[in-house]
């Protein structure tokens, strides 16, 4: 490393030199920069230093200043150095050169031709002769530098590299089949032995064995089928678990609402009233009479489970029409219901023990009842709210009927509740059913959530006739 003045004078140098030529010689490098006009420069020469050093290859760039050029650097190769940076285990001979194909550097001097000039020719095979010897020739090109390296290796190496290789790969081929023909075998052994184990669950399963599940446990594709078999079986059976309690409850609801669904004081208290019309209003009485077979009608009626929420509402509505006859002014029904909620299919007079229950227990607090009905349709749900202003339920009495209302086994007197709640889980699952919520001196409000599913070509609107 060399730095010197814009005359030419060594200021600084990394080198032992001593002899003017080699001061001459870095003086005609910075004299050929300012002819050329260029800041920078990169050639392939020859500066002898002491102890018979040659240096192969010189960077030079000038230094700028404010003031122009403040001085010069020139970084120069020694051959020796060089020849140790390209020198690769089993390259018998390296060279580079530049564009030009000028030798910088070489490990043998072999491949030197007239003026220094790189002067092997490639055969079409990649081949060069060497003092009588076959080499095999790379050229590798260094980018951004012009630089191209050329290595040389002994054909014979090569030939026995590639005799290595392919003995390699003939080896590893066969242990290769080898494995593949005893794995190919496990496999299909442990597959055929799955096969078989499913094969007979499903028999057995057909025989109505509802126990035959399965277990393979070999972590593939067929221990994925096992346990979904496994899944399904075990689904079949709850949901067979679920239709026996659903029918056993569905006959429990039948005959309780056969016998509770209109009390005797009720039906006693309509007559009463409807003695009383025949002698002061006739139309009345027939209006009342209309009314109540209607409902009687519609009430025993078993044709359907489900019904259109509007048709049930109708019937609600004559059910309070029947009650507003006996309260007179003291009890107020109102209806909330958007037209797309009423498209909805629920269970047949759903909301009726709700409303008896609001009746029965709001005139123990009050002289005066109201009761709403509210529906909406949020998301794929069908929420209906039924209001009632009768007074409400301490926290204690509140939580005595949810946890009546949520026992799978009630043996409480009232069952109304806890039945409706359960047939509801029962034919929708465990995220629908009867919420509660109860202030004490304000009401009680009772939410049914439902999916949200209109009527098809099997399921009429209407139950019984009118």
């Amino acid at each position: 490393m060399h730095i010197l003045s814009p005359e030419g004078t060594i200021l600084a140098a990394s080198a032992n030199y001593g002899s003017e030529s080699t001061d001459q010689a870095l003086q005609a490098i910075i004299l050929r920069m300012e002819r050329q006009g260029v800041t920078s420069l990169a050639e392939s020469n020859q500066i002898r230093f002491t102890q018979d050093r040659y240096t192969v290859y010189t960077f030079a760039r000038a230094i700028q200043s404010e003031n122009g050029i403040a001085g010069y650097l020139i970084y120069q190769l020694y051959e020796e150095d060089f020849q140790k940076l390209v020198f690769v285990q089993n390259n018998e001979i390296a060279v580079v050169t530049d564009s030009y194909h000028n030798i910088i550097a070489t490990t043998s001097h072999v491949t030197r031709g007239l003026m220094n000039k790189y002067s092997l020719a490639d055969e079409p095979q990649g081949f060069v002769w060497v003092d009588k010897g076959r080499y095999y020739s790379k050229l590798t090109q260094v980018t951004n530098s012009g630089w191209q390296i050329y290595t040389l290796s002994a054909a014979p190496w090569n030939y026995a590299a590639y005799l290595s290789l392919a003995v390699f790969f003939a080896l590893a081929s066969v242990l290769l089949w080898l494995l593949i023909r005893y794995s190919a075998r496990l496999i299909s052994t442990r597959q055929s032995r799955a096969i078989d184990k499913l094969t007979y669950a499903v028999r057995e399963l057909q025989a109505g064995n509802m126990a035959a599940y399965v277990y393979i446990g070999t972590g593939d594709e067929f221990d994925t089928l096992a346990n979904q078999y496994n899944l399904m079986l075990r689904r079949l059976n709850e949901l067979i678990a679920q239709n026996e309690e659903l029918s056993d409850l569905r006959r429990v609801i039948e005959v309780k609402h056969l016998q509770s669904q209109f009390h005797p004081h009720f039906i006693f208290n309509v007559l009463e009233m409807l003695r009383y019309a025949i002698v002061v209003d006739d139309k009345l009485a027939q209006d009342i009479v209309l009314t109540l077979s209607r409902h009687l009608r519609y009430s025993i009626g078993n044709e359907h489970d489900q019904v259109v929420l509007g048709t049930d509402l109708e019937y609600i509505a004559g059910y309070m029409k029947l009650q507003q006859m006996r309260f007179k002014d003291r009890l107020s029904y109102q209806e909330h219901v958007e037209e797309s909620a009423k498209l909805a299919l629920v269970p047949r007079l759903m909301l009726q023990p709700v409303i008896e229950n609001a009746i029965k227990y709001g005139y123990r607090q009050r002289q005066f009842v109201s009761i709403e009905v509210a529906g909406y349709v949020m998301d794929e749900d069908l929420v209906l709210e039924v209001k009632d202003n009768g007074g409400g339920m301490n926290s204690d009495r509140l939580q005595e009927v949810r946890e009546i209302m949520l026992s799978q086994n009630n043996r409480a007197p009232h069952i109304g509740l806890h039945n409706l709640h359960r047939r509801l889980v029962l034919m929708y699952g465990d995220r629908y059913g009867i919420q509660i919520d109860s202030t004490p001196g304000v009401g009680t409000i009772v939410t049914f959530v439902l999916p949200y599913r209109k009527e098809d070509g099997d399921v009429q609107g209407t139950a019984g006739g009118r």
